[in-house]
């Protein structure tokens, strides 16, 4: 189940690297978050649970779909513009070490521990063998995407510290995805209109379309559903190992599908940041700790 959801979040920097070719940001994560919506709100009415009433739980889930839908996957997109989708893909994986530094500063019982500092500074240097000497010329259009979506993995840490207020007002997982979903797609679908003008454009191909409905209904709406289902049965500390398979998902199906190639330096960075991950999750570590000592 894990493999299988690392591959459906792994395939949305394939999926949105075909559309892209055709469609602006603005209107792909737009029509993306709005086919995810109805879907999301059927799964609710299926299993009749409640809707937020409260005008106070709109504007949670406003701030929600702003910071887990509408930013990250904006950013994501436009950074696909300028970079490779498996390079992407690599990129997001550095969530875990924003969400390290920003639930250490806003929550009490996240405090940063001497294992976590290690571990982001050593996925930080991933990140920086990545980016390189780029950052330093004068930006280029690369370095540029390259930091568009590592805005979007420090989005989605936001969103992740954010969102536990959810818990305390009881408001139901599915619920609060179908939200913010919904508010999401009433901030984009109007900034699509007005800046991306999508029908003046020509129409596009089945390949752009097809991947649109793929990123809405199978990258967004299914992998949420998914996500819970193994979460209940599994547990968070379990799931938490798909941040280490998307990079490989994404990697692999934009070497098969679209002719990408990576270079060396990325490898080194992913391979970097893959061990900042294991230092900040610990049990790797913990186990080959166990393991010298039984030696």
């Amino acid at each position: 189940m894990l493999l299988g959801l690392s591959v459906i979040w792994g395939g949305s920097f394939f999926f949105i690297a075909v559309a892209v070719a055709e469609l602006p940001p603005f209107t792909i994560v737009g029509l993306r978050v709005s086919l995810a919506a109805l879907v999301l709100w059927a799964v609710v009415a299926a299993r009749g649970m409640a809707i937020p009433r409260s005008p106070k739980a709109w504007r949670a889930l406003l701030v929600m779909g702003t910071l887990n839908n509408a930013i990250p996957f904006t950013l994501i997109t436009y950074g696909e513009m300028e970079i490779a989708s498996g390079l992407a893909g690599i990129l997001i994986a550095t969530t875990p070490l924003f969400t390290v530094l920003t639930a250490g500063v806003f929550l009490a019982d996240e405090r940063i521990s001497a294992k976590k500092i290690i571990g982001v500074l050593i996925g930080m240097a991933g990140v920086a063998v990545m980016i390189g000497p780029a950052a330093l010329k004068g930006m280029g259009g690369a370095a540029m995407g390259q930091l568009a979506v590592l805005g979007g993995a420090a989005s989605y840490a936001s969103a992740g510290v954010y969102g536990r207020r959810f818990r305390v007002m009881g408001i139901s997982p599915i619920v609060v995805t179908a939200g913010q979903a919904t508010t999401a797609a009433l901030l984009l679908i109007p900034l699509s209109l007005a800046v991306d003008r999508p029908f003046s454009l020509p129409f596009p191909s089945p390949a752009a379309w097809g991947s649109v409905v793929a990123l809405g209904l199978v990258c967004t709406a299914f992998a949420y559903v998914f996500y819970f289902r193994i979460l209940a049965t599994a547990g968070a500390t379990n799931i938490a190992q798909v941040t280490f398979l998307v990079p490989v998902s994404a990697v692999l199906l934009g070497w098969l599908f679209l002719g990408e190639r990576l270079e060396l330096i990325h490898l080194g960075g992913m391979a970097l940041i893959a061990l900042g991950l294991s230092a900040i999750d610990g049990r790797l570590w913990r186990r080959r700790l166990s393991t010298a000592r039984a030696c």
